[in-house]
């Protein structure tokens, strides 16, 4: 009952995940190699906080 409008962190955690993944899709399609890694580098960790908060 009192959980009821507490929001749920990894769902916050997989929208940024989604979005950071959109956002690696759209400058690899540019060409940028380097930012690419760094974004990708980022998404990963967004993936390990999602994967340590189901735990």
């Amino acid at each position: 009952m009192f959980g009821l409008f507490k929001k749920d962190p990894v769902a916050k955690l997989q929208k940024a995940y989604e979005a950071k993944m959109l956002e690696a899709r759209d400058v690899q399609r540019s060409g940028d190699l380097r930012k690419y890694a760094v974004v990708m580098e980022e998404a990963e960790e967004i993936l390990k906080k999602i994967e340590a908060t189901k735990v």
